[in-house]
């Protein structure tokens, strides 16, 4: 009887506990996504021009490996408002330039889609309590595929001029179905117990809506014209 109802006890701990991060997770990312979006209203506001990628990928990475070394201190959550705004502050000539070429219509409909593509994946792992976490290996496979060979082809581009047809919209399309991914991926690895940091957890679903929004908008771009 101690035995099943001390079960009990650390069963109702568990799902309060995953409960409480699923809770922060979800309200952390509201707050940095409109910090995100507030910060790339300022860069299209100021007319702010493109920053250089590779700066911009360098203060990027520093940033994800300072917020993951202070996840668990109060310093952790301060970075992921620098991070986020920093994030947020690089896209605004993007959709500067893409509104201008195509009106302003086009970024509504990737920021729907991309709400859309969250708001189903995250939804469904949350009512049907499907385990995707097995999928761990194949994402960060393809994640690691995908940035390097971004990388290559940015450096060709950047200083050889190289530009290959069609391959940026492959890319689109393999980032937005790799990042899907992620969504189920992160919500199971929450409502699991795997993941227990709302900061990370907030930072990778951040990132997975945030790399979806831009590639879509890059593919409505193509068929827009």
């Amino acid at each position: 009887m101690d035995y099943n109802t001390a079960t009990i006890t650390r069963t109702s701990g568990m799902s309060l506990e995953i409960n409480k991060v699923l809770k922060n997770t979800y309200l952390l990312l509201s707050v940095t996504l409109i910090f995100s979006a507030a910060m790339a209203g300022v860069a299209i506001a100021t007319n702010a021009t493109f920053i250089n990628p590779f700066l911009f990928l360098g203060v990027a990475m520093g940033l994800l490996f300072a917020i993951h070394r202070t996840a668990e201190k109060s310093m952790g959550l301060v970075l992921t408002f620098v991070f986020t705004g920093w994030m947020g502050y690089w896209i605004g000539p993007t959709i500067s330039a893409y509104t201008a070429m195509h009106g302003s219509q086009i970024v509504m409909q990737a920021l729907g889609g991309t709400g859309l593509i969250f708001f189903a994946l995250s939804g469904y792992v949350l009512t049907t309590r499907k385990d995707f976490t097995f999928m761990r290996g194949f994402l960060f496979a393809g994640l690691m595929i995908l940035f390097f060979g971004s990388i290559l082809y940015l450096v060709a581009n950047y200083f050889f001029g190289v530009a290959i047809s069609g391959l940026s919209l492959a890319i689109s399309a393999a980032v937005i179905l790799l990042f899907s991914g992620f969504i189920l991926y992160d919500t199971s690895s929450i409502i699991r117990g795997e993941q227990t940091n709302y900061i990370l957890a907030t930072v990778g679903m951040y990132l997975n809506i945030y790399n979806i929004f831009i590639h879509l908008l890059n593919l409505l771009s193509f068929f827009d014209d």
